[in-house]
């Protein structure tokens, strides 16, 4: 668990903060907010070691995937994922047609990767969150990835992550790389955390649903 003195800085509570900020007034989501909350939960994922590289690497690809769009000349059409989505379905830039290689970066493509695995980060931490038994980590995971996103990653992949799964740490130490302070204090800080995370979630989901592009290849 220990790194360096930037992964030592860091606390759990910074998400929970971060999420705070996502949605506007009027239930937009803000994009810069969602993705440094994603920063925060790739420092978590690294913190716990390899395990979780094949999902850590990819969040952090397409993070900058996301940030290049919001710095690049439609930048003022990034600033939530609502303008995103309706700026890029405006403009044809999302491939409709399940034809890969066509606008591969669109903004509502790569957020979409995001969105599943966020999915799966919260059905994991509810799991360990009401959980009273230490050594079931490599269960409670692989359930939150059946539920989640298995269902859009390969055998091969599917396969690696069950593998790697075994070899997860008990759920007190995962407590410990949230570095919030004692378990108590930990599930109470997920307690408030995972409804907002989840109200993001449901947010997001029902737009793209709305625009059918859940299943943007």
């Amino acid at each position: 668990m220990a790194g360096s003195s930037e992964q030592q800085k860091f606390s759990f509570q910074e998400i929970l903060d971060t999420f705070k900020l996502c949605l506007t007034e009027s239930k937009e989501v803000d994009l810069q907010h969602y993705l440094d909350g994603w920063r925060g939960l790739v420092k978590f994922l690294n913190r716990l070691g390899s395990v979780f590289g094949f999902i850590s690497k990819d969040a952090s690809n397409k993070i900058q995937i996301l940030v290049g769009h919001l710095n690049g000349e439609n930048g003022s059409q990034y600033v939530t994922i609502q303008s995103m989505v309706n700026f890029e379905l405006e403009k044809e830039l999302v491939d409709l047609t399940k034809k890969v290689g066509q606008h591969p970066e669109s903004g509502c493509r790569t957020l979409l990767r995001l969105h599943r695995a966020l999915r799966w980060l919260e059905l994991f931490l509810e799991r360990l969150r009401t959980s009273t038994e230490d050594g079931k980590t490599s269960v409670m995971c692989a359930e939150a990835y059946n539920e989640s996103l298995a269902q859009h990653h390969a055998w091969v992949i599917r396969k690696a992550a069950g593998v790697a799964f075994c070899v997860l740490p008990g759920r007190l130490a995962f407590f410990e790389a949230m570095n919030v302070g004692p378990p108590e204090q930990v599930v109470a800080m997920l307690g408030e955390a995972l409804p907002l995370i989840s109200e993001v979630y449901q947010i997001t989901e029902k737009l793209y649903a709305h625009h059918n592009l859940l299943e943007l290849a």
